[in-house]
């Protein structure tokens, strides 16, 4: 997948490397913080369960290993709570994702979030952090769906992210340091549920840039989850697992469910 945001930063070598995927092709990695619901009621009971998976939605994976979070937690009516300690390691498909409960205590919107481990991506020869998040309602409060975590890279939304329909046009902004990113590449994909193929590679994923402001907008053609990352260059390098200084692909997600009208 073609990301020229974060290409034009790289070095010569890098921009090779870069050029040789394109034309080969290469699948979008996005970083999955799946709840069991957006919108929890009475009826849904006051159980959240969370899904932490790295991997290709739209084509059904292959999933990726992840490390133990950095950091994984939740902004709700009570402030900030650091939620790692939740974390359950578990093996899919023989690789490794996580998992984790939360019981909602009170109404409000929750924003849960997680800064995953660094992954190393030889093919790409970056280091990727997706530093992910999404929005639960709890009992109709509908308040707080737009705080932000201060994440390094942040999507804001613009649009209440739940309680929406197949159809809906949904907006953001995209933030790094906590300032817009004018002209950003955002990336969306489907979680494909085996129902549809992508009849070629650019139906697997959706690209739309934002504008000058930062301020994107996407509307959604069928129902369930769908992941918006905007992939953007980390300020500082790390070393891959050679020891080898290397770029850092900084990805700001945000997932969204959309409803089908019954």
């Amino acid at each position: 997948m073609n990301r020229p945001i974060f290409a034009r930063t790289l070095a010569p070598a890098s921009l090779l490397s870069v050029s040789l995927l394109i034309a080969g092709g290469v699948q979008a990695h996005f970083q999955e913080l799946i709840p069991t619901a957006d919108i929890v009621t009475a009826d849904t009971g006051a159980e959240v369960g969370l899904e932490l998976r790295f991997t290709h939605p739209m084509e059904r994976g292959p999933l990726m290993d992840m490390g133990q979070p950095v950091r994984f937690g939740v902004a709700g009516p009570n402030g900030v709570e650091d939620l790692t300690a939740t974390l359950n390691a578990e093996k899919t498909d023989g690789k490794q994702t996580f998992s984790a409960d939360y019981r909602v205590k009170q109404p409000g919107d929750y924003v849960f979030f997680v800064e995953p481990a660094p992954y190393w991506e030889p093919a790409e020869g970056v280091m990727i952090v997706h530093y992910t998040k999404v929005v639960v309602d709890a009992f109709g409060a509908e308040a707080g769906w737009d705080t932000e975590i201060g994440l390094p890279v942040e999507i804001e939304p613009l649009v209440r992210p739940y309680g929406l329909w197949t159809g809906n046009l949904f907006s953001g902004i995209v933030k790094q340091n906590g300032k817009p990113v004018p002209f950003a590449e955002v990336e969306v994909e489907w979680i494909n549920d085996g129902s549809v193929t992508p009849p070629a590679s650019p139906f697997v994923t959706q690209v739309v840039k934002a504008d000058a402001n930062g301020h994107f907008s996407y509307a959604m053609p069928r129902a369930g989850w769908w992941g918006f990352a905007a992939l953007l260059e980390g300020e500082t390098p790390m070393k891959n697992p050679d020891g080898e200084e290397v770029p850092v692909e900084a990805g700001a997600l945000i997932w969204v469910k959309a409803t089908d009208m019954q």
